[in-house]
């Protein structure tokens, strides 16, 4: 008997020991910066008042962007890459319905890509290819001597981060991820409403790409994004959640993102839509249909993500914010519900019941988002809307990115905020593979993530 009692007192503690090891925070490594290499936050550059443009990877994305960027004044599109030759004719058709020059094509060989960064005349490359080449085309560029932005997300694995942030500060060229999300208008105006104080201190902020894929596989070039969540567990589509998320925390700007924990359901959905498709029984399939992961900073606030392409629910981007004062939320319903004292005099709108336990009438809401209008869309709205791009989010995306480097301004998203939007694909799969364990997310700035004092966008 008193055996028996030992050894289930020694079971006891060694399944508690498996516990408490497995909970131990993985350690993620953070390479040395190189000797005479600096940060590059707030970055300026010299001033170019023609933007000469080189398009790489035109299927889905980039078609859309070359459009756009016909709209906007002293832009000079000189390249178009793609590895379908009907593709870089498309996007050409595309400058001559415009009334601009064509474009210099390049198309065929899977390293065309590599004479476009080289050209002479190319300032900025703008790269819209699949994920695996983003990062690898992003260096490149920056060696090249050009400005870069990248298509979500910039990277996928550590190394590809690292790689292109060092680029970034060797060569003091931008590197901007064009996450287009953190210029929905909506997001726009609460950021500014957040960085009034209307909500009070942010506590938690949450995100997600919930996005029911089965329509689009197939427009995927050589089913390049299936095949990733195949093979890969994890949030692999993190950005669009994670950056309005991360600006209303001012994250490395005031604070730090310390650690993440990821947890997902079991797979069913995907397998199951291609046996459907094609009678293909899918044994390997590893990214489960629901990933859900937390993040909490180092000034003790949390963020929660979340990612589903797998099963039929609607549209959603989450983008919630909590603060000591109120609260937004965009999806399912947008609305704000806000402490009385929060609402000024001037929005009141004959309401005098107003509490901070149910979302504000409409009319409320209406005049507090005509208040809180983030300054950079005034003048731009309306030719946004009608240019289009996701609703126009795309444009005031293009047009900043565009009139930052024209006026030689530091641009509204820098190196840093690729790597820490997109290192949940990395670090959600190390933490998922490891029964849940929390995963250190890196300091990417190595040490300057306090020295801006809140997100500030150039004007």
């Amino acid at each position: 008997m008193k055996t028996t009692f030992f050894k289930s007192i020694l079971t006891i503690c060694c399944v508690l020991g498996w516990i408490g090891a497995s909970a131990q925070m993985i350690k993620t490594a953070t390479p040395k910066r190189a000797k005479g290499q600096t940060d590059v936050l707030r970055m300026a550059c010299t001033p170019l008042p023609k933007v000469r443009v080189a398009f790489i990877g035109l299927g889905m994305r980039g078609p859309g962007a070359v459009e756009r960027m016909t709209h906007i004044e002293g832009v000079e599109i000189v390249a178009l890459c793609d590895m379908l030759e009907d593709r870089t004719k498309s996007a050409n058709k595309i400058l001559e319905k415009a009334g601009l020059p064509k474009a210099q094509e390049f198309f065929g060989d899977a390293n065309a890509w590599r004479k476009v960064t080289a050209l002479p005349n190319v300032d900025l490359v703008y790269v819209a290819t699949d994920w695996k080449h983003h990062a690898q085309i992003g260096v490149q560029a920056m060696k090249d001597g050009k400005h870069v932005a990248i298509e979500v997300p910039g990277a996928m694995t550590m190394e590809e981060i690292w790689d292109l942030i060092n680029t970034s500060e060797k060569t003091r060229k931008h590197c901007m991820q064009l996450e287009n999300c953190v210029y929905d208008f909506f997001e726009l105006t609460t950021l500014n409403m957040a960085q009034q104080g209307l909500f009070g201190e942010i506590l938690h902020a949450e995100g997600a790409y919930i996005h029911n894929l089965e329509p689009f596989w197939k427009d995927y070039w050589s089913n390049w994004r299936l095949d990733y969540n195949k093979e890969h567990r994890g949030d692999i589509y993190a950005t669009h959640g994670m950056g309005p998320a991360c600006m209303a925390l001012n994250i490395h700007r005031g604070d730090k993102m310390n650690y993440l924990v990821s947890m997902d359901t079991k797979v069913v959905g995907i397998p199951a839509f291609i046996k459907e498709k094609t009678g293909e029984e899918i044994k390997d399939f590893k990214n489960g249909d629901h990933t859900m992961t937390m993040i909490r900073t180092e000034k003790g606030k949390t963020i929660q993500i979340q990612h589903n392409v797998a099963n039929p629910r609607p549209y959603s981007r989450m983008y919630q914010l909590t603060g000591t004062k109120g609260f937004a939320n965009k999806y399912p319903v947008e609305g704000y519900a806000l402490d009385s004292k929060s609402i000024s005099a001037d929005v009141k709108v004959n309401h005098e019941n107003l509490n901070a336990h149910s979302f504000v009438p409409a009319d409320v809401k209406k005049a507090l988002m005509e208040k809180y209008k983030h300054p950079i869309v005034a003048g731009i709205e309306e030719k946004a809307k009608k240019v289009g791009g996701h609703g126009g989010m795309d444009f005031v995306m293009d047009y900043r990115l565009i009139y930052c480097l024209q006026n030689g301004l530091p641009l509204d998203m820098d190196v840093y905020d690729l790597a820490e939007w997109s290192c949940l694909a990395p670090l959600t799969e190390t933490s998922l593979n490891n029964n849940s364990a929390p995963v250190e997310i890196p300091d990417f700035t190595r040490g300057g993530w306090n020295k801006l004092k809140g997100l500030e966008f150039s004007k």
